[in-house]
């Protein structure tokens, strides 16, 4: 019995260690790169929007996010995803929207602009 208790302790605290490295993980991969200071408010909170609840993000903000830039975009969104205030969300719904916005920002920037 006793074995059976240390071994649920020792998976809780493997569970714990890896929430916790990968908080520090997505915390330093934000700050080497300057995550939080390559996007300007408006821009990120109209991409949190799209991704959070509904609506779209416009050509200038998709223009923001493919400079922020895939990684960036997918530790802020890790980092959001770990916060307590968002506990209500589904994570993958939100990295599925989250891909989807990245996409769809990409093929915006990537697809030739119609001549006037």
């Amino acid at each position: 019995m006793a074995g059976l208790y240390v071994y649920s302790v020792l998976v809780v605290l493997l569970l714990t260690c890896r929430a916790v490295m990968a908080t520090k993980e997505n915390d330093q991969i934000i700050k080497e790169k300057n995550c939080e200071t390559k996007m300007g408010l408006p821009c990120f909170l109209e991409a949190f929007t799209s991704i959070v609840e509904t609506g779209s993000i416009s050509n200038k903000c998709c223009v923001e996010l493919v400079v922020l830039g895939k990684v960036c975009h997918s530790a802020l969104v890790k980092r959001t995803l770990e916060n307590p205030l968002f506990k209500d969300l589904r994570p993958a719904t939100i990295i599925a929207k989250s891909i989807q916005t990245w996409n769809n920002c990409l093929a915006l920037i990537d697809s030739p602009s119609p001549s006037t």
